[in-house]
């Protein structure tokens, strides 16, 4: 099979996170943990401050798997995450993809996955097995 990737290749977005970003995640999720939205709550924590959701977080690396590498016709199979350190309203993260392993006998990928904060800390480490799918359209002119 030819593939469009090789070992080594990545791809990153990056993405301030927004109170906005916290609520709209928190509505649409229904994960309202007072951690992520009560600012007098989480001042009572380790914390000292309001922190993103981990999940909102990780959500950044579904964007880089679905518009950059491998891009539309990525079809998520597994993702392990490790949290880190905490995300805070208006960190700037960075989430990396890089192909570890291409499967010679199917279009299945393994990757690595990073969230990066605008320190250089890692904030979530994984990896995860991603099915490369394009359409049939796309090799059209």
């Amino acid at each position: 099979m030819g593939f469009p990737f090789q070992v080594g290749d990545s791809a990153e977005v990056t993405r301030e996170i927004t109170q906005e970003d916290v609520q709209a995640f928190a509505s649409l999720s229904g994960d309202d943990n007072p951690l992520h939205l009560d600012a007098s709550f989480a001042a009572r924590t380790r914390f000292r401050q309001p922190i993103a959701h981990g999940m909102l977080t990780a959500s950044l690396i579904s964007a880089v798997i679905g518009t950059r590498l491998p891009g539309p016709g990525g079809i998520y199979l597994s993702q392990e995450l490790k949290f880190v350190r905490p995300v805070f309203i208006g960190d700037r993260v960075t989430a990396r993809a890089e192909i570890l392993d291409i499967r010679p006998d199917k279009p299945i990928l393994r990757l690595r996955t990073t969230c990066i904060n605008q320190r250089g800390e890692t904030v979530i480490t994984g990896e995860a097995v991603v099915m490369y799918e394009p359409s049939a359209e796309a090799g059209r002119v």
